[in-house]
């Protein structure tokens, strides 16, 4: 039996519990937050920033516990943050403190990734000083090779996600020639959508990094400018085309002609007072809290179509929920197990944002508070 563990059914959702981590001879402060448990399990990433708190945590565990709910992964949603105190020294130091500290969660069944600020590096290194080994966790899916060489293997599933949403809406819309496509955002998640949909024929001619924005209304061309991309997603502009503009400005992007706009950086990238900027039809939640929740319902009223970060920003999530609830099968090869991640993620994916724009029609308030209230799961 599957059964949903949240504090107190009965009163407004809080966290389950909130743990504040010591991190001994590290500069550092650091907490786990954990929303819900199914069946003992909770699972989340760890956001390393100069800014992250107990209360960002708890909001990014709750939207956890809805992306997992609305993908039907029996597993709870949690959250990790490490907030340096100035300038980090020895970073493999403090990930190796994480780990050791948050080991009895860890084991425990609480599952801590990679988030925005940490890196697939980072996670291997405290799952190391954790000794935490994914295999272990009683009724996994067993794997062929390690988990930190599979995970390797399935890097872009998060922009593949996003990627299949905004194909799936464009499809379902009847759209069969090349679209526009302005990105807000180009980490890991940003880069991956963008080599997806171009292959699918739709063109980039927008990149909005934290230095401003970099336009080619003829598009693009989206694997040179990856190549000049840092690990921070900021591109050097001394390396780009001589045929591309740049924009300064938080917000230029908004500004860009295009038929689709991917958030994939930071949280309220469009709120109420930018509601009135954005001209795509089609607005892509790719990142976590990229649009506040009275945006979203602002743009839905203005005609937008906006597919939510608890539908469309699942991929790594339903990746690692599949293999530590079993839900992917056992026995493949490492191809024939991608091969069907894929497929089981851009399903899910598919059927919510069909019922997103299908409630969206119907004039729904909150798509998702409806889609949630399907499941039993409160706000």
């Amino acid at each position: 039996m599957t059964q949903l563990l949240h504090s107190d059914p009965t009163q407004a959702p809080s966290p389950l519990f909130t743990t504040t981590l010591s991190l001994p001879g590290c500069d550092a402060d650091a907490w786990v937050v954990v929303d819900s448990t199914v069946n003992g399990l909770a699972m989340g990433g760890t956001r390393m920033t100069a800014t992250v708190d107990p209360a960002e945590l708890a909001g990014l565990a709750r939207a956890m516990t809805h992306k997992l709910a609305l993908a039907d992964l029996p597993i709870g949603g949690a959250k990790a943050g490490i907030r340096p105190r100035g300038t980090i020294g020895d970073r493999d130091a403090l990930m190796r403190t994480f780990g050791q500290v948050a080991r009895p969660l860890m084991q425990g069944g609480v599952y801590l990734g990679c988030d925005q600020g940490t890196t697939q590096a980072d996670r291997d290194t405290f799952f190391a000083a954790a000794g935490y080994n994914i295999a272990s966790v009683p009724g996994a899916t067993r794997l062929d090779v390690e988990w930190s060489q599979f995970y390797r293997t399935m890097s872009d599933i998060t922009g593949f996600g996003v990627a299949t949403a905004a194909l799936a809406t464009l499809d379902a819309q009847g759209v069969r020639t090349s679209q526009r496509v302005v990105l807000q955002g180009f980490g890991a998640v940003g880069r991956a959508a963008a080599l997806h949909l171009v292959a699918a024929g739709h063109q980039v001619v927008a990149v909005a990094d934290v230095l401003g924005t970099i336009e080619d209304p003829a598009g693009l061309p989206v694997q040179q400018l990856i190549e000049c991309t840092g690990t921070d997603g900021t591109v050097d502009r001394g390396k780009l085309p001589s045929s591309v503009r740049i924009h300064d400005g938080d917000r230029a992007w908004l500004k860009v002609g295009a038929d689709l706009l991917v958030l994939a950086a930071n949280a309220d990238a469009i709120d109420e007072s930018a509601v009135s900027s954005v001209r795509t039809g089609i607005v892509v939640e790719g990142g976590n809290m990229s649009i506040s929740k009275p945006a979203r319902r602002m743009l839905r009223e203005a005609g937008h179509i906006v597919l939510p970060d608890v539908v469309v920003n699942v991929g790594g999530a339903a990746l690692t929920g599949t293999i530590i609830t079993g839900i992917a099968p056992s026995g493949l090869t490492t191809p024939q197990l991608s091969a069907w991640l894929r497929d089981w993620i851009a399903s899910k994916i598919k059927k919510n944002c069909a019922l997103i724009q299908e409630l969206s029609a119907s004039g729904s308030p909150d798509p998702v508070a409806e889609l949630l209230t399907d499941r039993n799961i409160a706000l």
